[in-house]
């Protein structure tokens, strides 16, 4: 609750100053400088602003009172849940939006109401001599009050709330491990905020002093004071023109590098982190682009570097399973090899290559399970032997689903699992067929077979690559998906024939 009285405090403080400046200082300095009236009736004129202070003091600790009482009720509590977190984390960013709404009411109502009313009584009874037409005025001057009170009032409240957020976060982290956030979504538009403020700023000014000086001069000239009026709201409706001009170049000035950067976040946001903002500004925009681009340059190091150190992951992890037998020695990298060989003929992106790759690297590492009698053993395995063999794409895909994160290893599972599936549905672990079978899958089971045929093994010498393309060629449709089959068999020969026609060349 420490938090809440301070802000409380601070809340009162920013509310009395507001108060005094706008009611005392700049109403009572503007009527005593423009009424001519004997100070017997500025004292009356005084104990009617007092009384009416009353009033809207009342209304605005009442108002104050209903628009606190939920941000009280949860500061009052210990632990939360989640969604009051999120809700109140909102709340707290509209409460200051709520404080135009609260000064506006006990202004106009509670302040304006009484003191019109007791004026026009007190010049009904001859206690004050001036014109009915001079309460319009001065009513016209509380609402010019009233509305730039509001807009110092809900500036100041913007800045008092942020201990509020801060202590709201801090409970969602503490209680539940998560930050409350309005995650982009925009209350107040800066937009409307310089518009609004800009305008103010500009016609406050000019508003006051064409009331003011339009009841001054009646003590002058009434005729003059006329032909005044007429020319005033001239100027006043020039004025307000150039407010209105000037907010929107302003605000233009503003949106344009805010827009540019939002737009590059959401593609950052997609992952493309290729292209930089210009840097097209002379003022602090420049300073906020250049670290937002020396931001982009960093995370690009950093997400090339985490490439790097992922690759050298998979490369040195298939290539410790490889040195598990020396026969097999860089299998799993020539099958990969082959694999994106066979995925780029087919025409895969960089991202797809990239993951079938790294499928093909990690597509034997369940045979880390595989007790060494077996998987090192000279001569033809048994019945049972090879059906611990069988297990190893099913061993290789539990492995990978004790990394961490769970999903870091989901795009790889499919073509660990699925290596061995044959087309005509008589593989292992699960006897799909056809295009049931993962497309990664059946990638690697055509690079494979081609890798175990024309390697060494401790029982069998490999055989011809041309030999290994024509079982692959037969196995077309049955064993092997026949478009990826085709793709592999024709590059391969191409590139035979492309080595021998180069080597007849040289000789």
């Amino acid at each position: 609750m420490e938090v809440y009285r301070s802000f409380i405090f601070r809340l009162m403080r920013n509310y009395l100053i507001g108060s005094m400046a706008a009611v005392f200082v700049v109403g009572t300095v503007v009527m005593v400088s423009t009424l001519q009236i004997p100070n017997i009736q500025f004292v009356r004129l005084i104990i009617i602003v007092l009384i009416s202070l009353l009033f809207m003091l009342v209304a605005e600790l009442i108002t104050l009172w209903a628009q606190l009482g939920p941000i009280r009720q949860f500061f009052a509590a210990e632990h939360h849940e989640k969604a009051e977190l999120t809700k109140m984390y909102e709340s707290i960013h509209r409460f200051p939006g709520q404080t135009i709404y609260r000064i506006l009411g006990p202004h106009m109502l509670g302040f304006s109401l009484p003191a019109a009313g007791l004026t026009i009584w007190m010049i009904s009874t001859g206690g004050l001599e001036f014109p009915y037409g001079y309460v319009a005025v001065a009513a016209a001057c509380a609402l010019l009050i009233a509305v730039m009170h509001a807009l110092i009032e809900y500036f100041l409240t913007v800045r008092t709330v942020r201990p509020l957020l801060l202590e709201v976060r801090r409970r969602g982290k503490e209680q539940h491990g998560m930050e409350p956030s309005l995650g982009g979504r925009v209350l107040v538009s800066i937009q409307r905020k310089f518009q609004l403020s800009t305008a103010l700023i500009g016609l406050f000014p000019l508003f006051l002093f064409f009331l003011a000086t339009s009841i001054r001069l009646q003590y002058m000239d009434s005729e003059f004071a006329k032909e005044y009026i007429l020319w005033a709201v001239l100027i006043v409706v020039l004025g307000g023109g150039f407010a209105l001009v000037g907010s929107w170049l302003l605000i233009r000035d503003v949106r344009g590098p805010v827009a540019e950067l939002t737009e590059e976040m959401n593609r950052i946001q997609e992952g493309d982190l290729g292209r930089r903002t210009p840097d097209l500004y002379a003022d602090e925009f420049s300073a906020l682009i250049s670290g937002f681009n020396m931001m982009i340059n960093r995370l690009e190091m950093r997400q090339e570097r985490n490439r790097q150190l992922l690759q050298s992951y998979f490369s040195t992890l298939a290539a410790a399973l490889d040195a598990r037998d020396k026969y097999t020695a860089g299998h799993s990298m020539r099958v990969a090899e082959y694999s994106i060989m066979i995925g780029k003929l087919s025409g895969m992106n960089e991202e797809q290559a990239d993951l079938l790759y790294k499928s093909a690297l990690l597509h034997d590492i369940g045979k880390i399970g595989i007790p060494d009698e077996v998987l090192l053993k000279d001569g033809k395995l048994t019945d049972d032997e090879f059906a611990v063999i069988r297990t190893h794409p099913v061993l290789g895909e539990s492995i990978l689903l004790q990394i961490e994160p769970i999903d870091a290893m989901a795009d790889f599972l499919p073509g660990v699992r699925s290596h061995h599936e044959r087309y005509d549905g008589k593989g292992y672990p699960d006897g799909i067929a056809g295009q049931e079978i993962p497309l990664f899958g059946r990638i690697i089971a055509v690079a494979d077979a081609f890798d175990a045929m024309t390697s060494d093994r401790p029982y069998r010498n490999g055989m011809s690559h041309e030999k290994a393309l024509s079982i692959l060629e037969e196995g077309k449709g049955t064993q092997w998906d026949p478009y990826f089959a085709s793709l592999f068999i024709d590059e391969w020969r191409r590139q035979q024939h492309l080595q021998k026609s180069s080597e007849r060349g040289v000789s």
